[in-house]
């Protein structure tokens, strides 16, 4: 009858389904893309170049005071305790 349709798998096993389902023929594309290293900063950088800009991540201690409250010093540390209120303003949330 029209109603039966029997599939073979890659396994090599037969599958009988309702005619009326609908699928995809094939195997996504890409598998295995996230399997190769990225081995050098270059490769990143293209990645994300055509992502967003959320690359390279710089540490707010390796910054200067100005750009973050983490900066400065002579040594790359915080220099305070990183617990914040809850009701701070939105500049000394950060770390």
């Amino acid at each position: 009858d029209g109603k039966k349709t029997r599939i073979r798998l890659p396994s090599g096993s037969r599958k009988t389904v309702p005619s009326t389902c609908r699928a995809v023929v094939g195997i996504a594309a890409g598998g295995g893309r996230m399997d190769k290293p990225v081995l050098k900063a270059g490769n990143n950088f293209h990645k994300y170049r055509v992502k967003r800009n959320c690359w390279p991540k710089v540490r707010g201690s390796a910054m200067n005071p100005v750009e973050h409250p983490h900066g400065g010093g002579n040594h790359q540390h915080v220099g305070h305790p990183t617990t914040i209120a809850r009701v701070a303003v939105p500049g000394q949330k950060v770390g």
